[in-house]
């Protein structure tokens, strides 16, 4: 068992987490107490990206979410020159933001979403050449 302070919205709680095999089959005590609590798990292996609009390869200057959100703002235009590391998009889950940055330095060749999509892990966002 792992004892964690989280505080969530100025809120402090205090929770003991239980690391669990992937391969366990059943639920212990403690884990069965926890229904309805949401968590997430690191991945370690590796995942393909698959381009979540269209069945076209995901090109090399795509920049893609980082995880499922909603696009909170577009800071690029089409024919905008950037840098690598650069702020393009910013994207709002779980009432956190999240600065999307460029992948390659380039021009801003296409903007695949608008302020307000819902996006998935691994979507193109923009196009930079």
């Amino acid at each position: 068992m792992k004892h964690l302070r989280i505080t969530v919205e100025g809120k402090v709680y205090d929770v003991e987490v239980e690391l669990l095999d992937e391969d366990a089959a059943s639920p212990t005590k403690e884990t069965r107490s926890l229904r309805g609590v949401q968590s997430s798990t690191s991945r370690t292996q590796p995942t393909t990206v698959e381009n979540k609009r269209s069945s076209a390869p995901v090109t090399e200057g795509a920049v893609l979410s980082p995880l499922s959100a909603v696009v909170v703002s577009i800071d690029v235009a089409i024919g905008d020159t950037v840098e690598k590391g650069q702020k393009v998009v910013t994207l709002e889950a779980m009432k956190m933001n999240t600065i999307v940055p460029a992948s390659v330095s380039g021009t801003v060749e296409a903007i695949q979403v608008s302020v307000g999509d819902a996006v998935e892990e691994g979507q193109p966002l923009i196009t930079i050449n």
